[in-house]
C-alpha cells in the first residue's frame, strides 16, 4: 500500500449546533448533503454527527491536498455508510477527478462536545 494523503481534522460540536442554529437552510445547504441531512434529522442528537461529518470532509480535503476554498465543493464529499454500516466517502464533480480511483479510508469518532475525523487516501 502506498500512501497518497493524510488528513485529520477536530471539529467543536458547539461551533457546528451555533452555524446549524443560526443559519440553518444555508448552513446545511452549503455544507451538506441531503442524504447527510437525512441521516442526522432521523437523530435525537444530530449535532455530534453532523460535527462529524463536517470534520471528515475537512479531513478529507487535507488528505487529498486540495482544502475546501474553491478547489473543492463541500457537497461534492458525501460521507455516508457502505454495505457494513462503516462511514465512508463518495465524492462528486472536481473531487472525483483528483481522487482519480483512489482508495479511501475514514473513521470519525465523536464525543458530546467534539468530533474527529481521519481520513487516510491510498494509491
Amino acid at each position: 500500500m502506498s500512501i497518497y494523503g493524510i488528513g485529520i481534522d477536530l471539529v467543536n460540536v458547539g461551533r457546528v449546533r451555533a452555524a446549524l442554529d443560526r443559519y440553518p437552510e444555508r448552513f446545511r445547504s452549503r455544507v451538506f448533503t441531503p442524504a447527510e441531512v437525512g441521516f442526522c434529522e432521523t437523530l435525537a442528537d444530530k449535532y455530534p454527527s453532523y460535527a462529524g461529518r463536517f470534520a471528515a470532509k475537512e479531513a478529507f480535503s487535507k488528505a487529498l491536498g486540495t482544502g475546501l476554498k474553491g478547489a473543492i465543493g463541500w457537497t461534492e464529499i458525501d460521507v455516508c455508510d457502505n454495505e457494513r454500516s462503516r462511514p465512508t466517502i463518495r465524492v462528486t464533480g472536481r473531487a472525483e477527478k483528483i481522487l482519480a480511483g483512489r482508495k479511501v479510508h475514514l473513521s470519525i469518532s465523536h464525543l458530546p462536545d467534539y468530533a474527529t475525523a481521519i481520513v487516510v487516501i491510498e494509491d
